[in-house]
């Protein structure tokens, strides 16, 4: 396997928005060496790449415009090919469902209008449906550390092209983990949002009640510098709702509580990563954080509803119409899981919004004792011959820490936590409820801040961030 080209020059925000400033570099020059670097693709991580002489183009307007106002002025980005780039087909993974949309998604306009140069269209788990990676007719995404590992999805090559060095920050969605999970085995910074912070207009639905687009970046500066760019009040998405006040920050604070799920409800499949986890809560005792066990386990209860219960049927329902006429057409293991959707009654979706609401109140309480939570973010990572082994297990297992959360209304930051002995990175996620996610980016900031040697290093780049990140909303 070829090994791919990295655009020559550091791409996290504050070190491209530095470049530009001080003339050693200008939007075309990195848009030159984005062509370059994503010419080839090894890693399957792309399904379209953007016309070199259309980025050019783009390239020119910026710099006869100038970085006045824009925040995100020359930031090279990708989108997961389920969320719309007007012009460009919309996939989600399946060529058969394609579409040319007319107009961008609404998260993209707004990037696009404060500066960002879309690159392309990334590669995913077919309609969001797996945390893996490999369910593409586009070719299994390959990790940016080993390319015999998953990558992770379901927006696995959005994760890849900002860990190669690729672009500066990617698009995702995350409604199980598909934007924290391949953050975590590509050494990124994962943001799940609130739901209905980022609107979903112009997004494939995968669970339309659950889904969010997510933010893979270098830096936790710059996935809240992206974040504060992207959120606004959708009057078109009808699950859009305004941001709230967050009230105290404690991710700023001296000694945030941070919960941790007591040692018998931890589980662990892979050799190292229950290490690597003890040292992850040591390292938040070094930041000053106070660790604090938790009950656990009303949130994997809530984690075993979303595809042990009816909720599949939400993935059934949001492309019933396409797999119903062309079954064929859709992944088997996809096919597989979605049609597994029209079997639910609507009796069983009750019963289950049932027990779900007495999750969320019975986890509240939670909040009452921590700041935030602080888990792994996966239990394992396995090869991609392993996953095409046994799909369905494999996956199930990737999700443990991480399908809770749009069920019981969190938000949550994957960061990266270091390398275990084989080489591989090793991240864990912060959570805390709906609309923390400004002081969960702030204490993600301070996480980045204190790793050290290999460990701060962003993506697969090897490099380390120059200058510290501008503040979300200033001009870049």
């Amino acid at each position: 396997m070829s090994k791919p080209t990295a655009v020559p020059f550091p791409l996290d925000i504050a070190s491209l928005r530095s470049s530009y400033d001080s003339g050693a570099c200008t939007p075309l020059d990195v848009v030159e060496a984005v062509v370059r670097a994503t010419a080839t693709d090894p890693h399957h991580a792309w399904i379209h790449r953007i016309d070199a002489e259309a980025l050019r183009i783009r390239a020119r307007e910026l710099q006869a415009r100038g970085p006045a106002g824009l925040a995100l002025y020359g930031v090279p980005f990708a989108v997961k090919d389920n969320i719309d780039v007007a012009g460009i087909p919309t996939t989600a993974g399946c060529p058969d469902y394609a579409y040319v949309p007319t107009r961008h998604a609404f998260v993209v306009q707004r990037l696009v209008d404060a500066g960002a140069v879309v690159v392309g269209k990334t590669n995913l788990d077919q309609f969001a449906t797996g945390l893996n990676g490999t369910r593409s007719p586009y070719g299994a995404c390959r990790n940016a550390f080993d390319p015999a590992r998953i990558s992770g999805g379901s927006s696995s090559g959005s994760a890849v092209s900002v860990a190669l060095g690729q672009v500066s920050f990617a698009l995702g969605t995350d409604t199980a983990g598909s934007g924290r999970v391949p953050a975590a085995f590509n050494h990124l910074v994962g943001l799940k949002p609130t739901c209905g912070l980022l609107s979903t207009q112009g997004v494939v639905p995968a669970c339309r009640s659950l889904d969010t687009p997510s933010i893979l970046a270098l830096t936790a500066d710059d996935a809240e510098h992206v974040f504060s760019v992207a959120r606004a009040f959708d009057p078109e998405d009808a699950y859009s709702r305004p941001a709230q006040t967050h009230g105290a920050d404690f991710g700023s604070a001296p000694r945030p509580r941070l919960g941790v799920p007591r040692a018998r409800e931890l589980r662990f499949i892979q050799p190292g990563y229950a290490q690597a986890f003890e040292g992850a809560v040591d390292h938040a005792r070094r930041l000053g954080a106070e660790i604090v066990e938790i009950d656990f386990e009303p949130f994997l209860e809530a984690a075993r509803l979303l595809y042990e219960g009816p909720w599949v049927a939400e993935r059934y329902q949001a492309i019933r119409a396409f797999i119903d006429r062309q079954p064929g057409s859709v992944f088997p293991v996809t096919r597989d899981i979605t049609i597994g959707g029209a079997k639910p009654l609507a009796a069983d979706a009750f019963a289950a919004m049932y027990r779900l609401k007495a999750l969320q109140r019975i986890s509240s309480a939670t909040w009452q004792a921590v700041d935030a939570l602080l888990l792994p973010t996966v239990p394992s990572h396995p090869t991609i011959a392993d996953m095409l082994a046994e799909p369905i297990l494999r996956n199930s297992e990737l999700g443990l820490y991480t399908n809770f959360m749009n069920l019981l209304d969190c938000a949550g930051v994957a960061v990266p936590a270091g390398f275990l002995d084989d080489g591989l990175p090793f991240g864990v996620t912060l959570a805390a409820p709906a609309h923390q996610d400004v002081p969960l980016l702030a204490l993600a900031r301070r996480w980045q801040d204190a790793l050290e040697g290999r460990a701060a290093t962003l993506g697969a780049t090897g490099r380390a961030p120059r200058v510290i990140s501008p503040a979300p909303g200033s001009a870049a």
